[in-house]
């Protein structure tokens, strides 16, 4: 194709006169045209939404491309301009809002085979963004590092697909999200252009790959910074008020000598949908997840005194056919629901700091039984506060936009996971203007992952 057409998001699937001379061009690079598992392979976690599943549970991409290293990935991308074909990067899947899953069909590039480990320095990774994070941790842990902040989805999760997806995780609270500055130390990405460009994105300018959904260049290689390794104890913490635990988790989250790597209140009934963890978590009971460093647990037990009971201290565990605390936090905690209950979903909150357990407890009453409080204390532009995860009823589209308008009207803020675009999942309802021109520059022709970034309009 020789033209300057840009690709038409509207048209649902290239033709089959675009995809054989592509098919073609891809040479010896492995592809996979199954029907079936290309479908499979095309979908995440956008379930966990009534309102995603309906509309991207027909969407597919029309074969998968499977590159062995970068040059590989050079050769698609020039490829897909050649023939105006759509590309969408795909990893471990584990996203929850649709953004690895292609809304124009095309390419799913899947890159899970770049996962080569460059060099580990003191303080700093370079990764292939294949990479999975807990073979990150594993190769990094013998010489006294590990990640600084990783998702519930750890043991699955890769590299690239963390940072394309944007966020934080286990961590935060001490690090603060991705976003922060020095969190993305630098990004090795390739451009959809006909002659594809290698670009390095080092400090500042890496965040614009950052929750992009790879919407602004293919992610072949990430550094990242690293934390002095811990070894790290799992508590389980019962309280008889959901309230009395998160003004605990907050006394902890804010006593700096204590070494922590997770606080999460959730109220009950959360915990009796908890599978073996139920053990720990008595009948009617809040509890407290926590991850504390070893030599910092005394302090930890100490200050609880006797406003908790301690019903679980082990060793965090991530062996085969062990179940790590923190897969019951973040994201996990819904998952753990939805295990037993698909009628319910969840939401993204983020709470004012300067009045954290006052707008908590405004949610708690006004949404008593409606919304299910989950919380996450993290760090956020260097203040300490809570991201709130919580379950909710559902009932139909009407009523969840109605709480989300209720938490926007009460300073609680939300970033949506029941939308796919970058700009409506954020909490401020808009694409950064970095990566709106970034993409402008690498994806002229707008071919990667098509429709996730509505803001952008494609070269004429």
């Amino acid at each position: 194709m020789n033209d300057l057409t840009p690709f038409d998001a509207s048209n649902r699937h290239p033709s089959t006169d675009r995809l054989a001379p592509l098919l073609a061009d891809l040479g010896d690079i492995p592809v996979v045209t199954d029907p079936t598992i290309v479908r499979r392979r095309s979908r995440d976690f956008f379930w966990y939404s009534p309102i995603l599943n309906d509309q991207l549970n027909d969407k597919s991409a029309d074969l998968i491309v499977a590159p062995r290293n970068e040059a590989d990935i050079v050769r698609v991308a020039a490829a897909c301009v050649r023939h105006r074909v759509p590309l969408t990067v795909r990893a471990g899947g584990t996203g929850n809002y649709g953004q690895a899953v292609p809304l124009a069909g095309g390419v799913l590039l899947d890159v899970t085979a770049l996962d080569t480990i460059e060099w580990i320095r003191p303080g700093q990774i370079r990764v292939g963004a294949g990479a999975k994070m807990n073979a990150i941790d594993a190769a990094t842990r013998p010489s006294g590092y590990e990640l600084r902040m990783h998702p519930s989805t750890k043991r699955t999760a890769t590299i690239g697909g963390f940072v394309a997806g944007g966020s934080g995780g286990i961590g935060s609270i001490t690090y603060g999200g991705l976003r922060e500055p020095g969190n993305i130390l630098a990004a090795r990405i390739v451009t959809m252009e006909p002659e594809p460009r290698i670009i390095e994105l080092r400090n500042d300018a890496a965040q614009k790959i950052n929750r992009a959904y790879g919407t602004t260049g293919i992610i072949t290689a990430l550094e990242m910074p690293l934390a002095l390794a811990q070894p790290w104890i799992d508590v389980v913490v019962a309280f008889d008020d959901f309230l009395t635990a998160v003004e605990f988790g907050h006394t902890a989250a804010l006593s700096d000598g204590i070494v922590k790597k997770l606080l999460a209140p959730i109220t009950w009934p959360l915990p009796s949908y908890f599978g073996a963890l139920k053990s720990c978590c008595p009948e009617g009971k809040s509890i407290l997840i926590a991850m504390i460093a070893e030599r910092s647990l005394g302090d930890f037990r100490e200050l609880l005194g006797d406003r908790g009971t301690i019903t679980l201290e082990m060793p965090t565990d991530e062996g085969p056919g062990k179940v790590p605390l923190y897969e019951y936090t973040w994201n996990h905690t819904t998952l753990q629901v939805l295990k037993s209950d698909r009628t319910v979903t969840y939401l993204q909150c983020l709470y004012p700091h300067d009045r954290l357990l006052q707008k908590v407890e405004e949610m708690r009453t006004m949404f008593p039984d409606e919304v299910l409080q989950h919380l996450e204390f993290i760090r956020f532009n260097g203040q300490l506060t809570c991201s709130g995860l919580p379950v909710v009823r559902y009932s139909d589209a009407e009523r969840l936009n109605e709480i989300i308008r209720l938490h926007e009207a009460h300073e609680v803020h939300i970033a949506n996971p029941h939308v796919y675009t970058v700009e409506d999942g954020s909490r401020y309802k808009r694409v950064d203007v970095d990566q709106l021109g970034f993409k402008h520059e690498v994806d002229p022709y707008g071919l990667l992952n098509p429709g996730k970034m509505r803001s952008f309009v494609a070269e004429r």
